[in-house]
């Protein structure tokens, strides 16, 4: 064994020198008082490649959902969104708890938008006794899925469903840029779909930290000041933000090397190779937790994501010979 294969997540990646080299020489300034120029111009930059009007950068994915949620839904109103989404399942509930609101979901295969259902489930404002529904969420791509990604007519569908319903919409793109190079479907179409959206440097993209909510200057002005009630204004901040910045300039076609190592896993484990579409791929096996222990035996790091699911994430720093050793423990394992 010449060394761990960590399939875990990829947020587990590591700068690249290039990319240290562009942290140390930012040019950095107080960014709660708006004086920091690097995260200033990754906001503006990001906000455009969206086509909306701004953007803020956050250290987290999960506050960048949190700050996007709350500033379409109020205390006491609910999102709408699928059953294994990252906002319901792996936010340790922090919409409710720090936002006030609910959530009711529905279940669709590999996490699509099943706008039927949606429909069925809507709950227009009908008074003291009822919780109303004002945004709907969806996760592309969907993460406990297997990376899927959600096709764009079925966005679009339900872009024209929410403008004739009153309701408005948050796209959880923590892997969009994925749906990006997987698809070949410009960022500025996703980005028509959302009111407001939440978009990720540290995953696929190899920053060491930092996230993006993306929406009208309004619902950004709002989410600021949230953020720094958070506990989330931060100070020199473009030396992160020059990472973010590289990885936008370096990271996003390549992603395309982590989905074919990803569909080399997942023939490997049986799946079919056309259904992996981006970097993860989700099996079930009988013990998830005893198929992790087993791989992690032979040098393969991996995730139980439930009882019977198990996870694995290909990254920036996999390659492709870590994939071919990474497929060949798990075949063994069966």
């Amino acid at each position: 064994m010449t060394g761990v294969i960590d399939l875990r997540s990829d947020t587990l990646t590591r700068p690249t020198e290039a990319m240290r080299a562009a942290m140390a020489r930012a040019e950095v300034g107080d960014d709660v008082y708006g004086e920091d120029p690097t995260v200033t111009a990754l906001e503006e930059r990001v906000a455009a490649m969206f086509g909306h009007e701004a953007a803020l950068f956050t250290p987290t994915g999960s506050m960048a959902n949190v700050l996007a949620v709350a500033s379409l839904v109020a205390p006491g109103q609910e999102v709408l969104c699928e059953s294994s989404a990252h906002i319901a399942r792996a936010e340790l509930g922090a919409h409710g708890a720090i936002s006030g609101i609910t959530m009711r979901t529905w279940t669709a295969p590999r996490g699509q938008v099943d706008l039927a259902a949606i429909e069925a489930m809507f709950a227009p404002d009908m008074g003291p006794f009822f919780v109303p529904t004002a945004a709907v969420s969806v996760e592309n791509t969907h993460n406990f899925a297997g990376g899927t990604v959600l096709p764009l007519e079925d966005l679009r569908a339900l872009r024209v469903w929410a403008d004739t319903s009153g309701t408005r919409i948050h796209l959880d793109g923590a892997r969009l840029w994925n749906a990006h190079v997987a698809t070949g479907t410009p960022l500025a179409d996703y980005g028509r779909i959302a009111d407001v959206l939440a978009v990720c440097l540290s995953k696929g993209l190899g920053a060491p930290i930092g996230s993006l909510m993306v929406g009208s200057a309004d619902a950004v002005a709002e989410a600021r000041v949230r953020r720094k009630r958070m506990g989330g204004g931060m100070r020199q901040v473009g030396v992160l933000a020059a990472a973010g910045a590289y990885a936008l300039d370096h990271h996003v076609e390549r992603l395309a090397d982590d989905h074919a190592h990803a569909r080399l896993l997942g023939e490997a484990l049986g799946l079919d190779p056309e259904d992996v579409q981006t970097n993860i791929v989700v099996v079930e096996r009988p013990d998830a937790a005893g198929f992790v222990a087993a791989a992690a035996e032979e040098g393969v790091r991996i995730a139980a994501v439930g009882p019977r699911a198990v996870r694995m994430v290909t990254h920036l720093d996999v390659t492709r010979a870590d994939a071919e050793r990474a497929a060949a423990v798990l075949a063994r394992l069966g």
